[in-house]
């Protein structure tokens, strides 16, 4: 059919259409039909039947439009009524605006201005801008969305690569169904003998000797899997390394994963086995006395030698027992080397004589530990038996006093010739007594009772002469 026969549109007079069919054409074509005159004022307002959302605008009529116009849409307004004063043809460019009304509601509409024949009067077809807005609006959200989940990817991405490279042990991700290297920190190629680029993306089952893809894999598998399967032993192709893989398993969008952590003889955990190792030798074999006690002083472990010190015939007989009983002067030596060692953290030396189970006493220097940052807090001594060096110091000549320095000795011999040996004794005294106090003192953190009992004197006595140094009121204030 030729379109062109028909004479429907092609009418100088227009379409024949029925005056009383023209209204709902016009109502039905667009959302809101408003006939409004040059100078703004509303005459009629139509709303489409089948747009209910617009609500009833009968209360727009007789008022001026400019009444339901958001202010940055008024120069838009203005602009089109200007153009119909002035005689121009219909604008091919329609205007949006947003109105409002009584309700305080706002809402966007889309207007076409038409001449209507009648002189000053326009007819305004809009169409509702909601749904468009409605839909702007969620492209925006979701644009947003998506910018804050591509963020939050870079965020975790990054932290992903920071962790991989701070940590100090190689890593590998490996895909269960490829049995291909996902990704791997530079530990791991380190340890595997190539770089991050080319081995991510190979085979990991390739990096080991005498190893099949499918037989490897599996062992991994189901040594994260299987309860005490434990870690899978592997020689390096590149470099002949024997490592040792401890596999997890997971699952990252459905599929399967492992993160090996790859033990080399240099990493963390072998080193720390090895030191205990080293450690255990040394107290079993050791030639120094060595034992642990709780925070209390009650012995928990003891070596051999020290179990040879004190005539012990085994841990048995010592375990239990407070460090105190072993020592000359029980609890005030134990007390001396626990105070200094909680407070500082060690004590470094201290002389005393260890008794053992028979009586015999052996002189000794002891050096405490406080082990605080354990499971199980308490105290580690070191004993030396220093009974030989006594022996050489009294052969070799005057043994050296308590407290004294080699320069103050050199200074008392200086006096020889110069002052009758009575004297020099009488001057000399005085000196050493001073600073055997102090040093007592000192050591049992001002207690006079163990200070006197470690002296050898009564307490008494050592008041007399802490009032005779001057010592009393110094040691009391500190």
């Amino acid at each position: 059919m030729n379109t062109r026969e028909t004479d429907f549109w092609n009418e100088r007079s227009g379409p024949r259409i029925a005056p009383e069919h023209f209204n709902n054409i016009v109502a039905t074509a667009a959302d809101l039909a408003i006939i409004l005159d040059i100078t703004g004022k509303v005459r009629s307002v139509v709303v489409n039947p089948l747009n209910p959302t617009l609500g009833r605008l009968d209360h727009w009529a007789n008022r001026d439009i400019r009444e339901f116009l958001a202010e940055d849409s008024l120069s838009k307004l203005e602009a089109q009524l200007e153009a119909h004063k002035g005689g121009a043809a219909d604008p091919v460019d329609a205007i949006e605006v947003n109105h409002f009304d009584n309700a305080n509601w706002e809402f966007p509409i889309r207007y076409t201005l038409h001449r209507t024949g009648q002189e000053g009067v326009i007819l305004m077809l809009g169409r509702d801008l909601r749904p468009v807005a409605e839909l702007q609006h969620r492209l925006v959200k979701a644009q947003l969305a998506l910018e804050k989940d591509y963020e939050t990817h870079r965020d975790f991405e990054t932290r992903y690569r920071v962790i991989m490279e701070a940590v100090r042990d190689p890593f590998a991700l490996v895909d269960v169904n490829t049995g291909r290297i996902i990704d791997l920190n530079s530990a791991a190629a380190q340890v595997l003998g190539g770089n991050q680029d080319s081995l991510s993306g190979g085979a990991f089952t390739q990096e080991f000797e005498g190893r099949r893809r499918g037989e490897f894999i599996e062992a991994l598998s189901n040594g994260a899997s299987v309860s005490g399967a434990g870690p899978v032993s592997a020689e390096t192709k590149r470099g002949g390394k024997s490592v040792v893989i401890h596999p997890t398993l997971f699952r990252a969008a459905g599929d399967r994963v492992l993160l090996c952590r790859i033990e080399t003889a240099e990493s963390a955990e072998f080193i720390a086995e090895d030191l205990a190792l080293t450690l255990s030798g040394l107290y079993r074999d050791g030639a120094d006395a060595m034992v642990f006690t709780d925070s209390h002083g009650q012995i928990r472990y003891a070596n051999d030698a020290f179990l040879s010190l004190c005539d012990a015939g085994a841990l048995s007989d010592v375990r239990g027992k407070s460090f105190g009983d072993f020592m000359a002067r029980g609890s005030v030596d134990l007390k001396v080397l626990t105070d200094n060692a909680a407070r500082t953290g060690k004590m470094r030396v201290y002389s005393t004589r260890l008794e053992s189970t028979f009586g015999t006493q052996v002189s000794v220097e002891v050096s405490a530990t406080h082990l605080a940052g354990t499971t199980s807090p308490g105290f580690a001594f070191v004993l030396r038996d220093t009974s030989r060096l006594e022996v050489v110091r009294e052969s070799g000549g005057m043994p050296p006093v308590p407290g004294v320095s080699d320069e103050a000795m050199h200074n008392v011999m200086d006096l020889v010739g110069s002052a009758p040996l009575k004297d020099i004794v009488a001057a000399t005294t005085d000196v050493v007594e001073k600073m055997c106090i102090e040093t007592a003192v000192e050591l049992t953190d001002n207690n006079r009772v163990a200070a006197a009992e470690m002296l050898g004197l009564s307490r008494q006595s050592l008041y007399v002469k802490l009032r005779k140094y001057g010592l009393l009121h110094k040691d009391a204030d500190s």
